[in-house]
């Protein structure tokens, strides 16, 4: 009985861990202009008030401009990475129009831990 009960709380144990792991990481791939991700690929216009969920998301307004550095693929491509002066995150591509496009051709790279950290202060913190 106790073997029993020792699985079935090591099998939850590995569920929670797993969906912890899939709320993090928000794809596996990322579109960019240079396989460092560093290049503006666009510039856009944002069509509608946005305000995301967390910390790793850009808050805009209607009209303000935003660069464009990567576009998340494959399993969430609804989503791009940007800047608008100082803040950066990620943004739905519905929300915005293209202004001018800097890059035509994209790399495709795979995403790191690091491009889902959110910055508080002078830590990052992982969602």
């Amino acid at each position: 009985m106790s073997r029993i009960l020792d699985q079935r709380i090591l099998l939850l144990v590995i569920s929670f861990l797993t969906r912890l792991q899939s709320t993090k990481v928000l794809s596996e791939w990322k579109k960019c202009g240079d396989r460092e991700c560093e290049t503006a690929m666009s510039r856009v216009q944002a069509t509608t008030d946005y305000s995301g969920p967390d910390c790793r998301y850009l808050n805009f307004k209607t009209g303000e401009e935003i660069m464009v550095y990567s576009k998340l693929s494959r399993k969430n491509e609804n989503l791009w990475t940007g800047s608008k002066g100082k803040d950066f995150g990620y943004f739905p591509k519905d929300a915005v129009k293209i202004e001018e496009v800097f890059i035509v051709e994209e790399v495709e790279v795979l995403t790191k831990e690091t491009d889902f950290l959110c910055l508080h202060g002078d830590k990052y913190t992982f969602e």
